[in-house]
């Protein structure tokens, strides 16, 4: 557990003692901020004659708006962070539906490629096929050519 801290600030040209569970540095950044805003009031024309309690409601009136800024800043900040995460979140989700599509497409291509060179062995051994039969029947006809349509058949000489 957090040790209770004392710390003596002066604050508005006084001495005080501020105690808090924060450490020493941040009480000492409080007593700044607070000296800031006495500074600030104090340049403005008009201020050194107010009374002493309107003093002190300027000065919460203005702690109280830069602690309401920074809290909507940081709301901000946080809101912009989730969004953030929920984009990145959908991001990734994509990215994998993605991959998973290219999985599939690289699969698809495999699969043609083979088919394709399967294709390309067939059309050669056919190819192949076809002419040793043309040499077969040049000569099973003693050097005739033969010409064969649907309708007859012609035989020439070569």
């Amino acid at each position: 557990m957090n040790t209770k801290n004392d710390v003596e600030v002066v604050i508005g040209g006084k001495q005080y003692t501020l105690s808090g569970y924060e450490s020493s540095e941040y009480l000492q950044k409080i007593a700044t901020h607070i000296n800031d805003k006495l500074s600030k009031f104090r340049e403005q024309d008009g201020y050194a004659r107010l009374d002493g309690d309107v003093k002190n409601v300027l000065l919460a009136i203005n702690l109280a708006d830069d602690f309401y800024k920074a809290q909507k800043s940081a709301d901000d900040l946080q809101k912009a962070n989730e969004d953030l995460e929920k984009e990145i979140f959908d991001l990734k989700h994509d990215l994998i539906a993605m991959k998973n599509q290219l999985e599939e497409r690289e699969q698809q291509l495999e699969a043609l490629e083979k088919e394709k060179t399967h294709t390309e062995h067939k059309a050669i051994r056919l190819e192949a096929e076809l002419d040793g039969r043309k040499e077969a029947e040049v000569g099973d006809n003693n050097g005739l050519v033969v010409i064969r349509d649907s309708k007859s058949k012609k035989k020439g000489k070569r």
